[in-house]
């Protein structure tokens, strides 16, 4: 950028945006100044380049002193372009050219130039007068000098010349225009006027006073028009330099030669000495190379002639470096992290590699003096990087960026000293260090922490109101506002209950407070959530949850939940066997409501020694067996005591009333088994031939019976009534039904498992009992027949039926021959089952009715054992155990299954060792029901007196499912 001098403030120089490109406005990318603030500003946001209010003087700037040329004099300033949340930083260099401006007027080097002149000068001589300077360059340098003459002198014999040197300077010169005469007049006073270029111009005179002297016609002369020689820095004063030389061809006093500097700044002048008579060039004071590196300047040689003649010489002192220059280090401020006083305020959060600093190290010396290496030492998360990779930064002058490497703790580390070591690498090398103290800045960055997440309180119920809870304290690893802690109840998250109502919490102690009276036995826990909140911005937070659990006090008795309980067993219950529970609970809570069970005795002591109760479960036990058909129900008391100081107790009532259980079967009054009915065949059909008639101890559906006809009908004769056990004709008599029918009733329970009795009904069909005596005999023969064969009409009806089909079967017997096997195959199986019949005192069949010509050969089986039956026949409890259809066979009550394919099994029960095997004289292929026998009377003491052993009472009692007796073939009575 090019910028006038002596501009006010606020003049814009540039946008530096718009020349790097870089588009502004969204306030992502900003802008900085890093150096040249002295002079220069820039908008942050925008990149425009202006002045400050501190006036640009080019002829002071210090790199302007020695500087001739107007395009060399400029300012240097760099730019950082920071980005977002400074997470790139960018540097740039730039330049000013000051521009000089006609600020400054021309001047002589005295008001008054005296110029001695020969006298007889020819006319044309010219002399060198003394040039003016002007701290102004280019146009605003001098541009003319001017002669003024007093108006009476217009011809004066002096004029005016101006010459152009090889420099690029002005020469003004006096040219002798008229004869010289030193005794007419000596002297010449003129006005000499430079006038500078610019607009508007400058200028200023001095007083040339011109002294008529003799002549010296000879000008010194050097011997070289340059003299050039190195000098090394920090010479000490007196170190001669060089020597110039010049001669005069003139003698005496105009041969005189005296040196003196002529154009030459007041540095050379300070720093140099130049000896008059010698001409040696010496060192005057020391000097530094990193000041002055070049010394260039004109020396004079004057004769002292009158007037003196002079030459001149330009010398150039080049310095040359030595090492004497430790590195600097500069730290400044980069982007918007503040850096004052060495301190440079980092927030914690910074991003790693985030530029806090800008370093810029440099060495006045040259060369390898001044190239320099720079580390940072210690174990710190810093690290330097170069500002910029350009090939053409000078050795000696680098810049770096102090970046972090590695995250910020504000909790951990709040300082850190920050030691730059800059070496050189000059023999011996040279080192410096500086310092940058890094202040971590606190960020809200750790919220308030608990050190439970839980706290558990016990607190007694029955407080007063106000009383202290607890107490919760909350740390926070911050400093200052992001570490003040305020707390406050809220909510917990398993309970939308607010806790606001019955507990407070002190803001700034975490004093917990009750503001009610708890209660354990309506509520015995109470969860809330303490929160404790920074006062950092943003605000950070952190919980706990209190559990105050409220301790209990002996305040409640034990209570029943109800104060009469009733319960309902079966009786037959096993002695020991629960009853009953009853439940009893006490609101307190541990010692207070641990409960001691007892049985109080009731009003007439029913339960004395009868029941029991465990104390954990509340059940009731009863150490007897109950039968409902001696008591019906029991009362008393059960009083529960609790473990508290003073203790308190409760009682109940218990009502225990007994259920029935099926454990009576019925029992038929009428008719006896050994009795019988004399039915006339002219009887029409519904004439009651008899009724059955049962009872039963049970009381409800146990004793709720009905009858049924299980077997020995197999004409459908008979029918019973299932409710009332009445029994009619339903069917007509024919001659084939002329006999003694034996009816096998059964009598079922409505329980579950039902009972049974089963009952034999002897009807005889005949017109009228002329023999009594053997209708007797045949129902003493049938108590003796098994119930699955059938007892009803005359057997010589079917007889005959079966002659005939003998008959048809030995005709067709030959074409039957397979079926004949199978016939022999189903005897041999039939008699491997007929050894489970009766063997034992076994008769013939003419034992039990007239006599069969085909059995005569038959002889009676006699028992391998030889035992008779002398025991009477039923003395026991028999028990016969019917098959199922599908082969299994029912085992008592519990049913369990046998292989017998479809014979029943017959099993005395309870029964002497005398006791007959009813098994034996039975025989089917019909599934039967479970039956016991209970005998009502003595047997006969003859072995062959079967149907006369038969008691006349209803003998058969069933436990199983109804008895479903049928048969394939008729009884030898059929």
């Amino acid at each position: 950028y090019r910028l006038a001098e002596e501009g006010p403030a606020d003049i814009r120089i540039g946008n530096v945006a718009a020349d790097l490109g870089i588009v502004t406005g969204s306030g992502e990318v900003t802008f900085s100044l890093e150096s040249g603030s002295d002079y220069l500003k820039i908008d942050n946001m925008t990149g425009e380049l202006s002045t400050t209010e501190r006036r640009i003087d080019r002829e002071k700037l210090p790199q302007c002193q020695m500087i001739f040329d107007e395009n060399e004099c400029f300012l240097d300033f760099e730019v950082s372009v920071i980005g977002p949340s400074q997470s790139w930083v960018d540097l740039f260099e730039g330049r000013v050219i000051i521009l000089d401006i006609n600020d400054n007027t021309p001047t002589f080097p005295s008001p008054v130039l005296t110029l001695t002149v020969e006298e007889n000068r020819p006319v044309g001589t010219l002399y060198l007068l003394p040039t003016a300077t002007d701290r102004d360059f280019g146009r605003n340098g001098i541009e003319r000098y001017e002669l003024l003459q007093e108006p009476a002198a217009r011809s004066s014999v002096f004029e005016l010349q101006v010459a152009d040197t090889l420099d690029g300077e002005k020469q003004p010169q006096l040219i002798v225009k008229g004869p010289l005469d030193r005794e007419q007049r000596d002297s010449y006073e003129l006005s000499l006027r430079v006038r500078d270029g610019g607009e508007p111009a400058r200028s200023s005179q001095a007083i040339l006073r011109v002294l008529i002297t003799d002549v010296n016609d000879n000008s010194p002369r050097f011997e070289k028009s340059i003299y050039e020689a190195d000098l090394a820095e920090n010479s000490s004063p007196g170190t001669p330099i060089l020597q110039l030389r010049a001669t005069d061809l003139d003698v005496g006093v105009n041969g005189q030669i005296e040196y003196v500097f002529g154009a030459a700044t007041e540095s050379v002048r300070r720093l140099l000495r130049l000896d008059e008579t010698s001409g040696w060039l010496s060192v005057l004071h020391r000097i530094d190379r990193e000041e002055v590196n070049q010394l260039r300047f004109t020396v004079m040689a004057r004769d002292r002639g009158q007037p003196p003649k002079t030459d001149k010489a330009t010398v150039v002192l080049n310095i040359r470096d030595e090492n004497d220059n430790v590195p600097t280090i500069d730290i400044r401020k980069i982007g918007r992290i503040p850096l004052r006083d060495g301190v440079a305020s980092v927030a914690e959060d910074v991003l790693v590699d985030t530029p806090i600093a800008l370093v810029q190290v440099s060495d006045r010396d040259q060369g390898e003096n001044g190239v320099v290496t720079c580390t940072v030492v210690g174990d710190v998360p810093f690290q330097l990087k170069p500002a910029s990779e350009g090939e053409g930064e000078p050795q000696n002058k680098r810049k770096y960026f102090l970046h972090t490497s590695a995250p910020l703790d504000y909790e951990a580390v709040r300082d850190y000293n920050v030691v730059i070591v800059a070496v050189d690498s000059g023999s011996p090398s040279l080192s410096s260090n500086n310092s940058l103290l890094v202040r971590v800045g606190d960020t809200n960055d750790n919220p308030p922490m608990f050190s439970q997440a839980v706290l558990e309180v016990s607190f007694p119920e029955n407080n007063l109101p106000g009383e202290r809870v607890a107490t919760v304290v909350a740390t926070d690893a911050d400093s200052g506002k992001n570490a003040e802690i305020t707390y406050s109840l809220e909510a917990s998250p398993l309970s939308s209950e607010a806790p606001g109502g019955i507990f407070s919490i002190d803001p700034d102690s975490g004093d917990v407070s009750v503001q009610a009276v708890l209660d354990r036995e309506q509520r015995d826990t109470y969860e809330f959530q303490v929160t404790a909140r920074d006062k950092g911005i943003p605000s950070l937070q952190g919980s706990t949850t209190v559990v105050v659990r409220v301790a209990d006090r002996n305040d409640n008795e034990p209570r029943f939940m109800q104060d009469v309980f009733t319960f309902y067993v079966k009786e037959n219950l096993q002695p020991n066997s629960p009853v009953g529970m009853v439940t009893v609970m006490d609101f307190d809570k541990g010692r207070n409501a641990e409960l001691s069970l007892s049985i109080q005795p009731g009003d007439h002591d029913q339960a004395a020694g009868i029941f029991s109760i465990e104390n954990d479960t509340g059940t009731i036990f009863s150490t007897v067996s109950f039968d409902r058909e001696q008591q019906t129900s029991y009362t008393f008391k059960v009083k529960a005591v609790d473990g508290g100081e003073p203790p308190r107790s409760a009682t109940a009532t218990v009502s225990l009333f007994v259920m029935d259980e099926n454990d009576n079967a019925p029992t038929v009054t009428f008719p006896s088994n050994s009795s019988y009915t004399v039915l006339p065949p002219s009887s029409n059909m519904r004439t009651v031939v008899a009724t059955v008639v049962a009872t039963d101890a049970d009381t409800g559906l146990n004793a709720d019976l009905n009858y049924s006809i299980v077997g020995g009908n197999p004409f459908k004769l008979f029918e019973i009534d299932p409710a009332s056990g009445v029994v009619s004709l339903v069917g007509k008599l024919a001659p084939k039904h002329y006999g003694l029918h034996r009816l096998v009733v059964q009598v079922n329970d409505s329980g579950q498992p039902p009972q049974s009795t089963t009952a034999l009904l002897h009807v005889f069909v005949n017109e009228s009992l002329s023999n009594a005596t053997v209708v007797e005999s045949q129902v003493a023969r049938s108590l003796h027949t098994p119930l699955a064969q059938d007892i009803a009409g005359d057997p010589s009806y079917e007889l005959s039926k079966q002659r005939l089909s003998i008959v048809i079967g030995v005709v067709a017997g030959i074409m039957t021959v397979i079926l004949l096997i199978l016939v022999v195959v189903m005897a041999r199986y039939c008699r491997s089952k007929g050894k489970h019949g009766y063997e034992a005192g076994k008769k013939d069949h003419e034992d039990f009715f007239t006599p069969q010509q085909h059995d005569k050969a038959k002889k009676p089986k006699k028992d391998k054992k030889g035992k008779k039956g002398k025991q009477p026949l039923y003395s026991s409890i028999v028990t016969v155990e019917a098959s199922k259809p599908n082969g299994q066979r029912y085992d008592s009550v519990n049913e369990k299954l046998s292989d017998s394919p479809g014979m029943g099994r017959y099993r005395s029960v309870n029964g002497g060792p005398g006791s007959p095997d009813l098994a034996r004289h039975y025989k089917s292929s019909s599934p039967l029901p479970t039956v016991q026998l209970h005998p009502q009377s003595p047997t006969a003491s003859k072995k062959h007196q079967a149907v006369q052993d038969l008691p006349p009472a209803n003998t058969f009692v069933g436990t199983g499912d109804n008895i479903s007796i049928g048969s394939d073939h008729c009884s030898e009575y059929s």
